[in-house]
């Protein structure tokens, strides 16, 4: 079965480019507004981005001059002065009569007044029986009536009085609407995709008709319950309605044209602009929103009490010729609502921003086209990270992914601050974390899966500090095959099948493990790699898995060091009754095939090849040499500097055409005696009288020394084979090379 696993590093990287490839386009090709989740969670994103967005960046620049806004507050201090709210009529029309003195352009109720209020004369008469008492307070009645006080003050002083729209009729319409625009194109012959308001409570009759201008003053939340943008108009029984703001601004400049701009999607006639003057022309979406430009948190626009303009304690030259909105901050009064830039804010503050906006034809606007770009942000940096990321490290995939970040958010921000254009950077942002987050995950989902992959293949094999340096460095080690110079070693125990015989099962299986654990463990200490046990023969090899440039001279060491240990060992096996314990070691170093093979039912990590072969045949030579180790002329030439040599023939073996030479180390070039380099002057004397066929002399210094070394297996071998040549000469053209008949 296939395995994530079992993937080569490039294929591993080649699957996630793809995946990656086809999450960019599902997500450019996914439906939205579908209700699930996942557009639920993205929705609240792009919210929040925006909020960010809106708390960092200024907002747009005023292209066009703004009258002055002063919102006349009913505060907190306005309610200890005056009373409790609702004031009467009186009250209100007193501050109008302030405000008319003051000389203000034009005076907007943000607050509703739908409730009549009742006249004092009927409440004192209801308590009356005397009709003639009656009847004299039934003149003072016009003079205490408080709705035409009010209504009288409203004509007096042009005023724009507000109202709200319900889109469900849970109560009966109350009060009288304005007159509902009139629009070019007409009305009928559009199907606007606004959604059409059940029910209103808007002024009494008296106070419309006095004030003759009024706007709807509703305010939608978005789904998070914050403010970011407010309705413009409003479709009632097939009638459109201006919000507050509109209508403040169509007083304020005396505009009666009203044009909209609408483009067909799906059937329905969706709103691009509202047009109220040749320079009026609000960009809206098409539901006739707009979002609301915030240009500072509570406070930004000059605030009066309404408690000072009532006492006359407000300078009349920063009301004159401004537009003042009557609202309320008193938190008892239910008019504060959460905004992007501030839990609590005054609702009157929200309109005073909208009119800011539209005097000042500074616009934020999310244009029709949007969506495109935020597809053209989604395959541009989608694709550029899904082909690149897979081939990055950690550090690199974060900073690829922070650059092509900021230069998204980058431009979101040139198009915000330079045009008002408002583009979604949460989505782009969300795919781009996505993808950083998947290659990461992936890379340490492969990486880990290959240092485990490491660890079982080599952990029985290789030391173990070189199994965690590989497993850092995964990517570095491959299990395919590669054809590399290494040195080999084959270490055999000699006689082991007559010592077999003399133990039991049990005391073979513990002489075995006895033997091979720190045959092992010095193999480990010099870096090399287990390949295999067999029987009673060790395998191993340097140079890989992890390249090691001193390979022949770290097997060389190891091998002197096992010949030690075997002393070691053998002393102490025969105190335990079993056999004394001898190896034969064969070492060379040549061009070998690397990796893992097998079949698919059992793989190994081994070598292969010509030079392994020749290992083997020099470990089994050893035994007819008499010498413990064996060493091929490669593994000589590398390491010839560190140790004393001693040549000990010049070989063809069978099935081989090339004649190689064959060294004995005899200990490190440091620790070599007078003595030693002197036996091996001698004995490379006897070699080279041996093959000019000069057997006398040969025999001279064959003799000198064996009477230095008596027990030298391998003089005793030369005396044997020098008496084969004198009594059986080789042909005169003789090389002085000896073929070796047994493998």
């Amino acid at each position: 079965m296939w395995k994530i696993a079992a993937l080569s590093r490039s294929r591993a990287r080649h699957l996630a480019r793809i995946l990656g490839v086809l999450g960019v386009c599902g997500v450019i090709l996914l439906p939205s507004g579908g209700g699930s989740g996942f557009d639920e969670l993205y929705q609240r994103l792009q919210l929040m981005a925006y909020d960010q967005t809106l708390h960092g960046l200024p907002p747009p620049s005023l292209r066009a001059s703004v009258p002055p806004l002063v919102i006349v507050d009913i505060d907190e201090l306005s309610l200890q002065r005056e009373g409790h709210w609702p004031w009467p009529r009186e009250r209100l029309a007193t501050l109008l009569m302030h405000l008319q003195a003051a000389e203000v352009a034009l005076v907007v109720f943000d607050i509703l007044f739908a409730e009549a209020q009742h006249n004092p004369v009927d409440q004192i008469r209801a308590h009356l029986k005397d009709s003639s008492l009656q009847q004299a307070l039934d003149g003072l009645r016009p003079q205490l009536d408080q709705e035409r006080i009010f209504s009288e003050a409203l004509a007096r002083q042009p005023t724009v009085l507000g109202y709200v729209f319900r889109p469900q009729d849970q109560i009966s319409p109350i009060g009288q609407l304005p007159s509902p625009l009139h629009t070019e194109p007409p009305l009928e012959g559009l199907r606007l995709s606004i959604s059409p308001m059940q029910s209103y409570s808007a002024p009494l009759p008296i106070l419309m008709q006095a004030a003759g201008s009024a706007g709807f003053f509703s305010l939608h939340p978005d789904r998070d319950g914050v403010i970011r943008r407010v309705p413009l108009l409003a479709l009632y029984e097939g009638q459109l309605y201006p919000s507050l703001a509109v209508e403040t601004v169509r007083q304020y400049l005396f505009l009666e044209q009203l044009r909209l701009y609408t483009e067909t999607i799906q059937g329905f006639d969706a709103l691009r602009s509202v047009q109220l003057d040749l320079d009026v022309n609000i960009p809206t979406d098409g539901q006739g929103q707009m979002l609301v430009p915030y240009r500072g948190p509570f406070g930004h626009f000059p605030y009066v009490s309404a408690a000072h303009v009532l006492a006359g304690e407000v300078d009349p030259h920063m009301l004159a010729g401004a537009i003042v909105l009557v609202g309320t901050t008193a938190p008892g009064l239910f008019d504060l609502r959460t905004i992007p830039l501030q839990a609590a804010y005054p609702g009157v503050e929200i309109q005073a921003n909208v009119l800011t906006a539209i005097l000042g034809e500074a616009y934020l606007v999310q244009p029709s086209w949007a969506p495109g770009a935020q597809n053209v942000y989604f395959l541009m940096a989608g694709l550029l990270l899904a082909l690149l990321l897979p081939s990055l490290s950690v550090v690199w995939q974060l900073a690829l992914a922070v650059c092509v970040g900021l230069v998204i958010v980058g431009l979101n921000t040139a198009l915000w601050i330079w045009h008002g254009l408002v583009l979604d950077s949460a989505g782009p942002l969300l795919l781009m974390a996505v993808l950083l987050v998947f290659n990461m995950g992936w890379g340490f989902f492969f990486e880990t899966r290959t240092r485990q992959r490491l660890k079982n293949m080599f952990g029985q094999y290789v030391p173990p500090a070189l199994v965690e340096h590989m497993s850092e460095r995964p990517g570095q080690f491959g299990f395919a095959g590669q054809s590399r110079e290494l040195t080999v070693l084959f270490a055999d125990i000699r006689g082991f099948t007559q010592l077999s015989e003399q133990l039991r099962a049990d005391a073979l299986k513990q002489f075995l493990n006895q033997y091979f654990t720190p045959m092992t463990r010095i193999i480990f200490a010099q870096q090399g790699t287990i390949d295999k046990y067999v029987g009673d023969m060790i395998m191993a090899f340097w140079g890989a898995p992890v390249n090691d440039p001193e390979h022949a001279h770290h097997a060389i060491e190891a091998a002197l060091e096992m010949l030690n240990e075997t002393q070691r060992l053998s002393q102490s096996f025969i105190r335990k009754g079993w056999p004394q314990v001898r190896i034969g070691v064969g070492i060379n170093t040549g061009l070998m095939n690397v990796g893992d093979m097998g079949s698919q039912y059992r793989r190994a990590y081994t070598v292969l090849g010509d030079a392994v072969n020749l290992a083997s045949r020099l470990e089994s030579a050893s035994k007819q040499y008499g010498v413990a180790l064996l060493v091929g002329e490669r593994t000589h030439a590398l390491t010839q500097s560190h140790f004393l040599w001693q040549e000990v023939d010049w070989v063809r073996v069978k099935g081989k055409q090339h004649a190689v030479r064959i060294y004995q180390p005899l200990c490190s070039i440091a620790k070599a005696t007078p003595a030693q380099h002197a036996q091996v002057q001698q004995f490379q004397q006897f070699l080279h009288a041996l093959r000019q066929q000069h057997w006398q002399q040969a025999s001279t210094h064959l003799d000198t020394l064996q009477q230095t070394h008596p027990t030298n297996a391998l003089y005793a071998h030369y005396r044997q084979r020098l008496h084969t040549l004198q009594t059986q000469p080789p042909a005169p053209d003789w090389d002085g090379c000896w073929v070796l008949s047994e493998k």
